[in-house]
């Protein structure tokens, strides 16, 4: 049986516990006078919980204005706090470690707008056209403008093969776009790679999960084994919006030999905290590009800024988001918990990105891919009724599915046909340069 404590007793409860802090803080030696304003701020609260209770048309749970008064306390500090109820503290520990329902996208509150930082590659957000950028006006029917963003994230998710309508407000377009989209269980691979062409790999990490690095640790593997030896790597952080800091850190780690990675600065000194690189059992010394967009976000700066700083890795796409904090995850003991800001982080040369971003080494905006139409489509004899075939061997192309899918890819990707190019001519120069041929 769970016991409802009465409104007096929790008035005494927030009373009580203020006033512990009161004689501590006496204790300690702080000024009374810096704690004063609190007390009475705390004694409103308390005031304001007693006249709900004693005069709101229906009894409250008492549980619920708790939540709800300390929900408000934190969601007015930045759009990355939050608290969070037993079901939703719950939920954050599965959406990093195990599996969950729902549509695929990273969101933010961004100008007091619910926002896409990104949607999550392969997942039904990803099908259906959500794009970085998007802002969220309502989710059912339901404006979000009041929404905290714990709540959107608890609205949009739900059960596989339940449907959730979004109603879009994207730049450039003049009205609303709704998209009705089915909830699955979103992916846990959160890393992909192929060979593009001979010596030349692509690694492409969507999110940073629990198992992101051992993920990568794998790719590398089959990658970096292959014949020819590796030339060169694309790593594909677009649309990553980012995840585990310490997953961040080790991947980073991969390709920088010594030297800072990352550090944090909070207004605790128990958040200063440097990251720095360890010699790696396997030397990593082939040439890189790394590509990014708007929709790299957190995590997905952090190796971008550090790769840069260690002039390891060539930058190439559009300016990030500009996630540039650190969020604490601090449970309480009646399963709650509370995701608090609590420093900001800079890259090993001390630049903060927070609003700003990443900027890349070399800038290349994302073109549409070329679609081929009936009246541009040039005529070939293929095309001709009753063509005769070639008797010969069909082409590399022709016989392996796999270069299809590859040659498709690099046709409708403007960025990855760019970083690919840099990536030879990065070996044409380093021949010249050498003398060898």
């Amino acid at each position: 049986m769970r016991v409802i404590p009465s409104k007096r007793v929790l008035i005494l409860v927030l009373i009580g516990m203020l006033g512990l802090t009161l004689a501590m803080s006496r204790n300690l030696g702080e000024v009374s006078a810096d704690t004063e304003p609190t007390y009475k701020k705390l004694k409103l609260l308390a005031e304001v919980l007693e006249t709900i209770q004693s005069r709101y048309v229906e009894p409250p749970e008492p549980e619920t204005l708790v939540y709800g008064a300390i929900k408000g306390m934190v969601s007015s500090l930045d759009p990355h706090s939050a608290f969070l109820t037993p079901d939703e503290f719950k939920e954050l520990q599965i959406e990093t470690s195990g599996r969950f329902s729902g549509i695929g996208i990273e969101i933010t509150i961004r100008d007091g707008v619910l926002t896409v930082v990104a949607p999550i590659e392969g997942t039904p957000a990803d099908k259906a056209g959500i794009q970085s950028g998007d802002k969220i006006i309502k989710v059912d029917g339901k404006l979000t403008k009041q929404m905290s963003l714990m709540d959107a994230v608890k609205s949009i998710r739900g059960a596989k093969g339940s449907e959730v309508v979004l109603t879009i407000l994207r730049s450039g377009e003049n009205k609303l776009l709704d998209y009705g989209i089915v909830r699955d269980v979103i992916p846990l691979i959160s890393v992909k790679s192929k060979m593009l062409d001979e010596g030349y790999g692509y690694l492409r990490v969507t999110s940073f999960q629990s198992r992101t690095v051992s993920e990568i640790k794998k790719a590398l593997e089959d990658l970096e084994g292959a014949k020819p030896p590796l030339k060169g790597l694309i790593l594909d952080l677009r649309n990553n919006p980012g995840g585990l800091l310490n997953q961040a850190v080790e991947v980073a780690d991969l390709w920088i030999e010594e030297g800072l990675i990352v550090y944090t600065e909070g207004r605790d000194a128990s958040q200063n905290m440097k990251f720095h690189a360890h010699p790696n059992q396997t030397h990593r010394e082939y040439p890189m590009v790394l590509l990014v967009n708007r929709g790299s976000a957190s995590a997905s700066e952090i190796v971008a800024g550090a790769l840069k700083d260690h002039n390891r890795a060539v930058i190439l796409g559009t300016q990030t988001f500009g996630k540039g904090s650190v969020q604490t995850i601090i449970p309480f003991e009646d399963n709650s918990g509370l995701r608090l800001t609590t420093a900001r982080y800079y890259t090993p040369s001390g630049l903060s990105i927070q609003v700003k971003g990443i900027t890349p080494d070399v800038i290349v905006e994302a073109l549409p891919a070329p679609q081929e139409s009936a009246e541009t489509k040039a005529l070939r004899e293929r095309d001709l009724e009753g063509h005769m075939e070639n008797h010969q061997a069909k082409t590399a192309e022709e016989v392996d599915p796999e270069k299809q899918a590859v040659a498709k890819l690099l046709r409708q990707d403007n960025q990855l046909r760019e970083a690919l190019s840099l990536l030879k001519a990065w070996q044409v120069f380093s021949r010249s340069k050498t003398g060898t041929s």
